[in-house]
Order: C-alpha cells, then sequence, then structure tokens
C-alpha cells in the first residue's frame, strides 16, 4: 500500500514532461489496436450456426441481406425492429412478408445477453451478471436518479490496468467484449425497463444516459467500443445524442485523441493523484502515460468546453491522496481547462488495504476545488450492499472461483 503523502513535499516532484503531440504517432495506435486483436472475442453465432445481426454496422446488415437476395431496403427495415423497436423475434416484424421472415429466423439471431444473476440494491441500483455463449460473464450497473438514469457499462472481461484501489481491477483481463455484447448491454437493461420502443426525444428516458465505465479500459478495444456507440447514437434506431455518453479512461493517451475525432463523446478521466510517483502505484498505467502527457491530451481534446467539461475522476483514500496540499496542486494542474472533479468516497472491497477519507477530508478537498471554481461533488455511493459501486465490479463467477471450498 502506498505511504501518505508528505505535506511538505514539492509539487510536482515527478521528474517527467510531457511529450510533443508528434510523439504520439500512428504506430502507437496502431500497435494498440494490434494487441487489442490478441483479446478478440469469439464469433458472433449462436449454437445453430445463425449470425447475430446486433452489432453490425449498417453496410455490414446490408451486405448480409445482399448475400441471401434480397434488397438493400430491407437492411433499413431491421435497423428499425431491433434497435428502435427493440424487437427479438422475426415473427413479429410485420412490415416484412412472412416468407421472409421465415428466411431470417433460419440464418439470424437477434441475440441478448444470458442474465446469471439481477440484483437491486435499497438505493434502487440494479445490477446484472450478463453472460455470454462462450460463458464469460460481465457485470453492468443501472444508478437511477429520480424518474432517469445512467447505465455503467463493460468493454472487457476483466481488466488489464491493475489499479491497486479497484476491485475490477484484480480480475486479469480475459477477452474484449465484441460490438453485439456492448451494446447488448443496454439494450438488456431497456428490456428490463420496458422502454421499447425507443422513447421520442430523450425526455422521459428512464434509461437516459451511457457511461462507459464498467470493467474494462474501453480505449484498450476502441474499435468495438466505437462501433458499438456509433450505433446507439444512430438516429433511426436508439437515438441517445453524443452528450448523453461519458467515457472514462485511465489515460490511454493515442486513444484519447482518436476517440475524440472520431467520436466526440463526453470525457471522464481517472485521475485519483496529483503526482507521477502516486499514480504510478495507484493508476500503473501513468507509467507509460505520466500526468503532464495526460492533461496535454485533455486540452486537445475537441469540444471541450464550459458547456461540456472534462470530467475528472478522483478516488479519496484516507493519508494516501486526500491532504490539502494535493487539493491545491489539483487546482494548478487544472489551470484553463474546463474541468469539473468528482470525488469517490473509496469503496472497501475484500483484501483491499486501502481506507475511505474522513468526510471531514472529503469536505476540505472539495472546498479547496471549489473556491478555485471547479466544480467538486462528492459522489454518493450507490449499491454498495450488491457491490456496484465504483471501483467494486468483478464477476460474481471470478469471485466464487476464489473462494476457498469449505
Amino acid at each position: 500500500m502506498p505511504g501518505a503523502p508528505q505535506v511538505n513535499k514539492a509539487f510536482p516532484p515527478a521528474n517527467r514532461v510531457a511529450q510533443p503531440v508528434d510523439g504520439l504517432t500512428e504506430a502507437e495506435r496502431v500497435r494498440i489496436l494490434a494487441k487489442s486483436a490478441h483479446f478478440a472475442p469469439p464469433p458472433m453465432v449462436d449454437a445453430e450456426g445463425r449470425r447475430d445481426l446486433v452489432g453490425l454496422t449498417r453496410e455490414e446488415l446490408a451486405e448480409e441481406m445482399a448475400a441471401i437476395g434480397e434488397k438493400p431496403f430491407r437492411a433499413k427495415q431491421l435497423w428499425h425492429w431491433i434497435y428502435h423497436q427493440g424487437v427479438r423475434d422475426f415473427a413479429v416484424m410485420n412490415s416484412i412478408a412472412k416468407p421472409l421472415q421465415a428466411k431470417l429466423a433460419e440464418r439470424f439471431t437477434i441475440g441478448r445477453p444470458g442474465i446469471s444473476t439481477e440484483q437491486t440494491s435499497t438505493d434502487g441500483t440494479r445490477k446484472w451478471l450478463f453472460k455470454w455463449r462462450d460463458g464469460q460473464e460481465v457485470e453492468t450497473v443501472y444508478i437511477p436518479d429520480d424518474d432517469r438514469g445512467a447505465l455503467c457499462i463493460s468493454t472487457q472481461v476483466g481488466c488489464t490496468l491493475s489499479c491497486s484501489f479497484c476491485h475490477t481491477g484484480t480480475q486479469k483481463l480475459v477477452r474484449n467484449l465484441g460490438t453485439a455484447e456492448i451494446v447488448g448491454q443496454f439494450m438488456a437493461a431497456r428490456d428490463s425497463y420496458g422502454e421499447w420502443p425507443t422513447p421520442k426525444g430523450e425526455e422521459g428516458r428512464r434509461v437516459s444516459n451511457i457511461v462507459v465505465m464498467g470493467m474494462g479500459e474501453p480505449l484498450y478495444n476502441y474499435e468495438a467500443t466505437a462501433r458499438a456507440l456509433n450505433i446507439v447514437m444512430d438516429h433511426e434506431g436508439i437515438a441517445l445524442s453524443r452528450r448523453r455518453i461519458t467515457l472514462s479512461t485511465s489515460g490511454v493517451v493515442p486513444m484519447m485523441d482518436k476517440c475524440g475525432e472520431e467520436l466526440g463523446v463526453n470525457l471522464a478521466v481517472s485521475l485519483h493523484a496529483v503526482r507521477d510517483d502516486l499514480r504510478d502505484e495507484l493508476v500503473p498505467l501513468n507509467r507509460k502515460y505520466p500526468i503532464a502527457e495526460l492533461l496535454a491530451a485533455c486540452r486537445r481534446y475537441p469540444g471541450a468546453s464550459n458547456a461540456r467539461r472534462i470530467t475528472f475522476e478522483y478516488v479519496m483514500l484516507r493519508g494516501v491522496n486526500d491532504s490539502e496540499a494535493e487539493a491545491h496542486e489539483l487546482v494548478r494542474l487544472l489551470r484553463d481547462l474546463p474541468a469539473k472533479v468528482n470525488l469517490i468516497p473509496f469503496n472497501p472491497w475484500p483484501g483491499s488495504a486501502y481506507q475511505t477519507s474522513t468526510p471531514e477530508a472529503v469536505r476540505r478537498f472539495a472546498a479547496i476545488l471549489n473556491d478555485a471554481g471547479y466544480s467538486s461533488p462528492i459522489r454518493r455511493p450507490r449499491g454498495r450492499d450488491i457491490l456496484a459501486a465504483c471501483g467494486q465490479l468483478k464477476t460474481e463467477s471470478e469471485r466464487l472461483r476464489r473462494k476457498p471450498a469449505a
């Protein structure tokens, strides 16, 4: 466990500086994408050999129709039924003739993840343990807020980052999720809340926002994540606007640039420390992309403004990163950045060496940020009783495998 920071330590003690933008080469992005391919998901085909239509782009859907001798407009019809109406049975698609319905049912399926468990917290938070065709599982959480709420979706089975305070990070990366598996979490949540067809406009939606903050680092599974989010944002289907989507990263700097250019969704950054030596321990990815380089990428992020501020997530760890000196340094680091800071009381999990900061320390930290003009809400822990709070996601199957025999 990292020791408590010394208040009299000079800021910043790190000896690393941001690399020039030219140093973030396309070759580095290619390397990341190539590494991602080693953790590719299995083909989206069911036990009967039928191709899952969920997760296909519009172009791919048209290609599938052409392959069975159908016109391109069939793809548009299917897109509407799958993503606007939420239909899973071809026989319900009354704009398609029955012979074609049968033909589609022979060759294709409209999948959803299996549900191993579904739990609802005393505060209304709901957590699903979703099971995929190869038996792997991930957790997804719905966090309600009055008559609406955010769905926290996962992008990987396990995680490769090993952040020392994060329960999810103690499960090693098994594989990436495919596009169908990522968008399928949202569709299954809508099933659960009976929110089909897609409500008109964005008001009145119960599943109103997506936060890509579940299991895994989404920018290490960028291609599938981007395809899934583009499907979610398509105006003829689920039709969720990019301002309703927040992608969280621990700081995969080269892919942050790509995400900003291609998706333009809201950005959240898991910061958790203001010094490289401490962040190296809390978020080991920092050794590759240190704080200065990370913040430079944030300043480049397209669309960042006072209206669409970058969110910095900061887990409050008692005696580790919660001093007043660190709050003042955080203000200095964020200078001139359109930013807000979510202060997250640490959510304990079995075996963790960390403790939650005292309420007084969190309030002092928040006051310093607020006085400097940075909104710094203290996140109210949700779903702790079902291990659904921030940093607690870890599949039940993994927990059971590790549990000693009686």
